[in-house]
């Protein structure tokens, strides 16, 4: 039996993810897209203001003109995808927030000045690319084992 790596199969296959992508993967598309969105946004943001302080109902129904929600709302391509509406709950649900990131993200308590695209974008971005401890205990196991079964491989030889 000859064993090649995922990198040298490619090269001769095409790979296709077979199932659905997980939440995760489907959460930091989604702020992927986000980002991308906001990075392309010339004109003014405007951050929701004082949202830590509300209760939850309120929360979940804070919005303003202009702000990186209105902005993702405004694309099709996300509203085709299921997101609801520029209110931070249906952004939360959609983009796979708790109340902390949302408020990390869209929040003026959390910029100096006033932000453009970009800098909201990078921090979208920064959230995109976490990875929670599930994943990473995931992936230590998967390590931890692959190198046991290659190990195990080499001494039968």
């Amino acid at each position: 039996m000859y064993h090649r790596s995922l990198r040298e199969i490619t090269r001769d296959a095409t790979i296709l993810p077979c199932g659905r992508p997980s939440s995760n993967e489907l959460r930091r598309e989604r702020l992927r897209q986000l980002a991308t969105i906001l990075d392309k946004h010339s004109g003014p943001i405007r951050l929701l203001s004082r949202i830590e302080f509300l209760p939850r109902p309120d929360f979940s129904a804070a919005r303003c003109d202009g702000s990186p929600l209105t902005i993702a709302f405004e694309n099709s391509e996300l509203r085709r995808q299921g997101l609801a509406s520029d209110r931070l709950g249906d952004a939360m649900t959609f983009f796979g927030l708790t109340r902390d990131k949302a408020h990390h993200l869209f929040c003026d308590c959390h910029y100096a000045g006033s932000p453009d695209g970009q800098s909201v974008a990078r921090r979208v971005r920064g959230l995109a690319q976490r990875r929670s401890i599930l994943e990473v205990a995931k992936a230590i196991w998967f390590r931890l084992f692959a190198t046991y079964a290659q190990d195990s491989l080499t001494k039968v030889k």
